[in-house]
């Protein structure tokens, strides 16, 4: 089995050292433009093989495709993050430039690899890979609501007092401040009802600071997160690799699910060998399904800047 991240970054050496210890390949390559970063911290992290124990392979690569020849699962973190004055176009338009290429070059030496797209806006992203490499909807991932969805279950355990393990909660949508919907009400903890527990205003406090968990971690580091975002594409890669089985929610194609077509947005899914091997229905309120349909139009309106590239 063959992994390659692409983009050694925050999110990408952070979901490289994750693959890494859960030894989820035996060769794992990670690539970036920057000269000499990605063989650097493939490297570092090689040296703490004989401390953790792991005997997976790790290369690094500048910008070489072919050191990725044979990958069975890619997963893609490449692109800028949006600096002040830069518009939504400017951001989509140099990122989808980014992500397009990758995918390209990508495919060029691992024809059968399934991508799990990361790069922001992430939604888009996913969709532009989708469209522009034709593969099969299926071998096509977006992230988002994992990552979101952790972090859901991390705020409903502060307030419960609990561990995350415990909880079973999701977030769907797109993935964004405005647009991502976490759905308190069919959260439970060990099988009960979250809400036997919370009052209604820790309830809305509780979504509320999901939706802005991305945003308030930037104010607190400077940056943009990665930890969790580096975890949460590790865990979609294992239960790719050892067929799992495992219930994320995912940015994926959507051909009337949930009321939509024509857009990948964060749904339900099953995750195997083959990709996303199924989306699971999940019955929305009438409230629910209305700001999933206000989430699918913010996410298309920045789809359609994808048109004037």
């Amino acid at each position: 089995m063959k992994v390659t991240v692409v983009g050694a970054g925050a999110v990408g050496a952070t979901c490289a050292d994750n693959i890494a210890r859960k030894e989820l390949c035996e060769e794992l390559v990670l690539l970036d433009i920057k000269e000499g970063l990605a063989e650097g911290k493939a490297q570092d992290m090689m040296q703490t093989a004989a401390l953790l124990g792991f005997d997976t392979r790790i290369s690094g690569s500048t910008n070489d495709y072919s050191k990725t020849a044979g990958s069975d699962v890619v997963v893609i973190t490449s692109g800028l993050p949006r600096k002040p004055g830069m518009t939504r176009e400017e951001l989509i338009g140099t990122n989808a430039g980014i992500v397009k290429g990758v995918c390209e070059n990508i495919l060029k030496y691992s024809p059968n690899a399934i991508l799990i797209i990361i790069s922001n806006p992430m939604d888009t992203m996913t969709y532009l890979a989708l469209k522009s490499t034709g593969l099969a909807k299926h071998r096509i991932i977006g992230m988002g609501g994992a990552l979101d969805s952790a972090r859901f279950k991390y705020q409903l355990s502060q307030h419960l007092g609990c561990s995350p393990a415990d909880l079973n909660a999701v977030v769907v949508g797109g993935h964004g401040d405005t647009t991502m919907i976490p759905l308190i009400r069919l959260a439970t903890w060990n099988s009960l009802p979250v809400s036997k527990f919370l009052s209604d205003e820790q309830q809305k406090q509780i979504v509320n600071d999901t939706m802005v968990g991305g945003a308030t971690l930037t104010k607190l580091i400077g940056t943009s997160a990665w930890y969790a975002p580096g975890a949460a594409g590790a865990a979609m890669v294992e239960s790719i690799v050892r067929d799992e089985k495992k219930l994320f929610t995912c940015c994926v194609a959507l051909e009337n699910e949930y009321g939509q077509n024509d857009i990948c947005l964060g749904v339900p899914v099953v995750i195997g060998k083959s990709g996303w091997e199924k989306i699971v229905s999940f019955d929305l309120s009438a409230e629910e399904q209305a700001l999933f349909s206000k989430s699918a139009e913010a996410v298309r309106s920045m789809n359609d800047v994808l048109k004037t590239l």
